[in-house]
């Protein structure tokens, strides 16, 4: 792992919270979001040894006997810092709006520039770097001449399955810790979450129309406010299946909050692909439906309601 400039990691914590107003207390907590990794990477390969003992990973001193280098550039995080944010500097009454002046671009491109004057990016020119890049945003000004470099993403859009990686997203929920089985769980389905998206979510509003009417689905459109969080961790700890449709892209973090849940996954997304699945068989934990035949009218409810409860706990 690279010991990069703290403008590329620990400096872009900072500009997260000062462009929300919020007072600096070291040491700066990253931020919670579902494109995390990248911080967790960092944070395990900046333990010591002593701390990583049964690591798959071990960082090296020696360069030369590096068989891969990691970039830890917080690029997902950068791509959200400068955005337009509501917050309370003093009392819930005194609100106003501030638009962050960061700029992410310039920061990619300092990157490359850094990487430029490293005499092992030059030497294979990246391929054996690795960039983690979750965000469907992140590293997109300078992708192309990162490009060699293996990704680590979330998005299978932007990767190539010849060398990059799929990786989980971070959950964002509670985990569910009560009693295994379904006397408490009285919702069918449940979700929440944005009911407008772009191309293959477009199935969410389709999906809304067959659904918002049934009496035992909870279906809202909302943002992942910290409320959000809230009423989203006890809708899925609540539900016997959560809804995973298509969004902006085919897979987001819902999934893997399903999962930590107990709440089986209904994926409507045809073009999805998971992290790990020439290890991980889904197909034992999740329902996959078409969107095609998930958006007639009574075809999804009567296919979850037919399953039977010893299939639910199997």
């Amino acid at each position: 792992m690279y010991d990069l400039p703290t403008v590329f990691n620990y400096d872009v914590i900072e500009h997260f919270y000062k462009a929300r107003g919020h007072r600096l207390t070291l040491p700066l907590d990253y931020p919670s979001h579902q494109h995390s990794a990248e911080w967790h990477l960092f944070h395990h390969l900046s333990k010591p040894a002593s701390k990583r003992v049964g690591s798959v990973v071990t960082r090296v001193s020696d360069p030369e006997a590096a068989d891969l280098f990691f970039m830890p550039f917080f690029s997902s995080l950068s791509a959200i810092v400068n955005k337009t944010q509501w917050f309370i500097p003093g009392s819930d009454k005194e609100r106003r709006d501030v638009n962050y002046n960061y700029n992410n671009e310039a920061v990619q491109e300092e990157l490359v520039e850094w990487l430029e004057e490293q005499y092992y990016w030059r030497r294979n020119r990246g391929w054996d770097h690795v960039f983690l890049a979750q965000n469907s945003n992140a590293l997109g000004r300078v992708m192309e001449k990162i490009q060699k470099g293996m990704l680590l993403v979330s998005d299978s859009g932007r990767a190539s399955l010849i060398k990059d990686v799929l990786i989980p997203y971070s959950h964002r929920i509670t985990t569910y810790d009560g009693p295994v089985g379904v006397e408490n769980r009285k919702t069918l389905l449940f979700f929440k979450g944005n009911r407008f998206q772009r191309r293959e979510g477009e199935v969410r509003d389709m999906l809304f129309r067959v659904l918002e009417n049934e009496d035992d689905i909870i279906i809202r459109h909302g943002s992942f406010s910290k409320e959000g969080q809230v009423e989203a961790s006890q809708g899925m700890h609540s539900s016997k299946f959560c809804l995973h449709p298509a969004g902006n892209t085919p897979a987001s973090c819902r999934l893997f909050d399903a999962i930590l849940s107990l709440c089986i996954p209904v994926v409507v997304s045809d073009y999805i692909e998971l992290p790990f699945e020439d290890t991980l068989d889904y197909r034992n934990i999740s329902i996959f439906v078409n969107s095609t035949s998930a958006v007639k009218p009574g075809f999804l409810v009567t296919l979850l309601r037919d399953i039977p409860t010893e299939r639910i706990l199997r």
